[in-house]
């Protein structure tokens, strides 16, 4: 009978392969379970970094955050795809682009059918002047956010947008005499 002899090191990577293995296995599960849960401390130290710049790097990222590059690009990858990081786009300043006008518009429906308001809602989405719209409740129906570069363009778009829309009761018009606070960054 031949015995072979007893090597500490080969048990010990192959306990470290196993365990390799595992880590692995539950690393995988983990991020299948954590697709639909919300977000936890590290995400949102994540989200508060690309917040203030999604150029950085992911490196200096997990340096940030305490964790490895890997791991940062896969809860950015996970966030992405569960919707939490809707887009990366850089925050352009109106002014500066020749959109110096900044009009917030109040809209009153004369009907609030759900098809009604269906096709308000994409009338809206399809004008390019048309930064935000809200769909409210209380007196008015709608908020929209409208940059334009003068009145005349705005003037334009109420004769495209509003006054040709049968279901329009009446808007009222706020014109911004200045852009004290415009940002897309949450308190997280």
């Amino acid at each position: 009978m031949h015995l072979r002899k007893f090597n500490p090191l080969k048990v010990t990577n192959a306990l470290f392969v196993l365990a390799l293995n595992k880590q692995i296995l539950h690393d995988c599960s983990m991020s299948v379970e954590n697709s639909s849960k919300a977000p936890d401390a590290f995400d949102l130290a994540i989200l508060r970094l690309l917040q203030h710049d999604c150029t950085q790097p992911h490196r200096k990222i997990g340096e940030a955050v305490n964790l490895s590059t890997a791991s940062v690009q896969r809860r950015i990858k996970r966030m992405e795809k569960a919707g939490i990081i809707a887009a990366q786009t850089a925050q352009i300043d109106p002014k500066k682009v020749g959109l110096p006008l900044t009009i917030v518009v109040e809209v009153e429906l004369r009907s609030e059918t759900a098809g009604r308001i269906d096709d308000i809602k994409r009338s809206f989405l399809d004008a390019p002047e048309v930064q935000q719209c809200y769909y409210v409740t209380g007196v008015v129906d709608f908020v929209l956010i409208v940059i334009v570069g003068d009145m005349s363009e705005y003037e334009d778009l109420t004769q495209r947008l509003f006054f040709p829309n049968d279901n329009i009761r009446k808007f009222h018009t706020f014109v911004a005499m200045d852009r004290t606070k415009a940002t897309t960054r949450l308190n997280l």
